[in-house]
């Protein structure tokens, strides 16, 4: 398995009131970059989460647990959200499907 896909976990963060001129910042995104195994989902699987077969899902596994917060996965440019997501002794893996 090689882990050379290049996957960002974006977080969301909420732009902050500005007290002298009654405007809220800009939101921003903070963005963690970490290499992983990206593959289609079996069918099996598929049936398993979903409950039937769906387009754009994909099965990735990083080496170690990710222990920030996100709100979404950016792959090759696409947004991605986690429907289900397994803790494995020394990896973890993520079944995720493409946000339109």
């Amino acid at each position: 398995m090689r882990y050379d896909t290049p996957i960002l976990f974006r977080r969301l963060v909420i732009g902050a009131y500005d007290a002298d001129t009654g405007n809220y910042a800009d939101d921003t995104y903070v963005d963690t970059k970490v290499y992983g195994s990206v593959m289609d989902t079996n069918t099996q699987t598929m049936n398993l989460v979903y409950g039937g077969i769906k387009q754009g899902s994909l099965t990735i596994h990083v080496q170690n647990h990710v222990d920030i917060a996100f709100d979404q996965l950016i792959i090759n440019g696409k947004k991605y959200r986690v429907d289900y997501t397994r803790r494995l002794r020394t990896k973890q893996s993520f079944i995720v499907s493409e946000v339109q």
